[in-house]
């Protein structure tokens, strides 16, 4: 079992990874160790949306759309979000920009970027924020990968309750 610990810039570390609706409420979460890319965690974090409908009928797994930093400016990213059918909001980094560019017509077109929805992309921040808000997720005192995620959790379902 992996206990989710890993060196980072910062130190000995773990990374919450996770999916928030427009109200800052996390909808889906994941821990990796602290040196964890977090683009290779797009697709986990992804499928664990479950969001459940007030009436009858399985629970809701695709968000109306997704806005990302360049952290996720690749092309794997965009080929399932493509694949999937979800409106994507997500920077073109400077490199690919100019790879693009220096292919000429061969290029490819740039993807679309729409500026006013992607203001809207601090609101996973913020809820990781609100998160870490709660003493013992933001320094870890759970020795156990399994135990720290079920903090996570326990927090996310209270941030939930309270709004």
């Amino acid at each position: 079992m992996h206990e989710a610990l890993g060196r980072s810039r910062g130190g000995f570390t773990t990374k919450i990874h996770l999916s928030a609706d427009g109200k800052c409420r996390p909808l889906s979460l994941l821990i990796t160790p602290g040196q964890r890319a977090d683009c290779t965690q797009f697709e986990a974090v992804m499928d664990k949306i479950r969001v459940p409908r007030l009436d009858l009928g399985r629970p809701r797994r695709l968000p109306d759309s997704v806005s990302a930093d360049r952290a996720y400016s690749n092309s794997p990213i965009r080929t399932y979000l493509r694949r999937r059918g979800i409106r994507h909001t997500i920077p073109e980094k400077s490199d690919t920009k100019s790879a693009r560019l220096r292919r000429g017509s061969h290029g490819g077109r740039p993807p679309g970027f729409d500026a006013t929805r992607y203001k809207a992309r601090n609101t996973v921040e913020r809820a990781i924020n609100k998160i870490k808000q709660f003493r013992g997720v933001a320094t870890r005192y759970d020795k156990r990968g399994y135990i720290y995620l079920g903090t996570v959790t326990a927090t996310a379902l209270l941030i939930w309750l309270r709004s």
